[in-house]
């Protein structure tokens, strides 16, 4: 069979598998990719649309076969690093489903100024991921705080034991040493401890209409911040005036809050447990 009657053919299995997905007949799906494949093994197309079929299977380990593969032939595939991520995360690989989910949305985000379809997805995906990665890390942070912590209160003890003395007159005193430095340590331990402790969100790292957290923020030539996505929408169903001055406002006014996002980045780092969605 010559080239081109090999890529025909293997677009007319792709169209095929097309048409099977969309009628969740995923195994014949994957036989029609499985074909196209075997006829142009260098298309990255065919390997993300089979690596779909199998997430729709829960079949991880084949999405990550089939997904490393396409990225081997395609680095700016948004489909591929995205479900590869999405693979690793089952693995609880957190770190690198986390890197290849950033990757996903660096691409999804710069293939179109105005979004990629899948980046609202992506993005929720990485929330999810970077919650569940730093949950079992505050976990084994706890852990080891309360073990420490319990370690220099049992040798505060130890020591006040020793330190004890006979005579009348020292004992109160020597009590009362003993409880401040008790409390001295536990407020030390709580302080350590802050990070990892839930709390409010700024409000100026909020979006000012829906109150979430900014993730792509730009402000209006009144000084106001949004979330690029909420006021869009907002231009687009509602008016195209600012909500919160109420002056006239239209998207191409809209500038990326680039201090405000690197805010917000700084915040998250140290804040894992505000990547969780509600």
């Amino acid at each position: 069979m010559s080239p081109i009657a090999a890529a025909e053919q293997a677009e007319q299995l792709k169209l095929d598998g097309n048409m099977c997905f969309s009628k969740d007949r995923f195994g014949a799906a994957i036989d029609a990719y499985t074909e196209a494949i075997v006829l142009c093994p260098n298309i990255p197309i065919y390997w993300t649309n089979r690596a779909l079929c199998h997430r729709k299977r829960n079949d991880w380990t084949r999405v990550e076969e089939d997904c490393r593969r396409a990225v081997q032939l395609d680095n700016h595939s948004v489909k591929a690093h995205y479900m590869l991520g999405l693979a690793l995360l089952q693995r609880k690989e957190y770190a690198e489903g986390v890197k290849e989910l950033e990757k996903a949305l660096d691409l999804g985000s710069g293939a179109n100024p105005k979004g990629c379809y899948m980046v609202e997805e992506i993005w929720q995906e990485l929330a999810r991921a970077k919650y569940l990665a730093w949950e079992e890390e505050s976990t084994m942070r706890a852990w080891d705080l309360q073990n420490l912590k319990e370690a220099c209160e049992s040798a505060l003890k130890e020591k006040h034991f020793l330190d004890a003395s006979p005579v009348e007159g020292f004992v109160d005193e020597n009590l009362k040493s003993n409880l401040d430095q008790l409390e001295a340590l536990g407020r030390a331990f709580d302080k350590a401890a802050e990070d990892d402790t839930p709390t409010e969100v700024p409000d100026y790292l909020c979006c000012k209409i829906n109150l979430d957290i900014l993730r792509d923020p730009v402000i209006t030539p009144s000084g106001v911040t949004y979330e690029r996505a909420v006021i869009l929408d907002h231009l687009k169903k509602v008016g195209e005036f600012d909500p919160i001055t109420r002056e006239s406002l239209y998207p191409s006014q809209l500038v990326p809050n680039l201090a405000i996002k690197e805010a917000v980045r700084a915040y998250l780092e140290k804040h894992g447990w505000a990547y969780k969605m509600d």
